[in-house]
């Protein structure tokens, strides 16, 4: 199975969003840190706050921020709200374009699959994620979140 960019970023936003769970970030700084478009993160951005995941607030002390704990969000939910298409193979589709499609096991194989895969992924939240401290700090690292210790020789 593969996922789309626009599921990538979102895992992306909520992983920035969830370092820092009781602050606010901007696209902009979102977008920095990933070295990523503005313009796709703010689409991605639009759908995780109608899925009420993201809170979004306008103005000068507006951004970005968490609307509910990492350990309530859960990363099948977060594919299932930005991914589209499910469809994996053309058979699935309900334009069927295949003569044996009536009596074709295979898509009942494929959504069985991706049932499957979701369920693993709704297996796991934010938190887990972001699990322990030294993952935190290298991911605030990788960000640039968090000022590097100066290494002592």
């Amino acid at each position: 199975m593969k996922l789309t960019q626009h599921a990538d970023y979102g895992i992306r936003i909520l992983t920035y969003l969830g370092l820092h769970p009781q602050s606010q970030a901007t696209v902009g700084e979102i977008a920095a840190a990933f070295d990523i478009s503005h313009h796709h993160l703010t689409k991605v951005v639009q759908q995780l706050v109608a899925q009420g995941v993201v809170e979004s607030r306008r103005g000068k002390q507006g951004g970005l921020r968490l609307a509910r704990s990492p350990h309530e969000i859960r990363v099948g939910s977060v594919i299932r709200a930005l991914e589209n298409d499910f469809h994996l193979v053309e058979c699935m589709r309900h334009e069927r374009d295949c003569k044996i499609a009536p009596v074709c096991r295979f898509s009942d194989m494929v959504t069985e699959a991706s049932e499957a895969f979701l369920a693993v992924l709704d297996g796991y939240t934010l938190d887990d994620m972001l699990f322990g401290s030294a993952r935190r700090r290298q991911l605030n690292r990788l960000l640039i979140l968090e000022p590097r210790v100066a290494e002592r020789h």
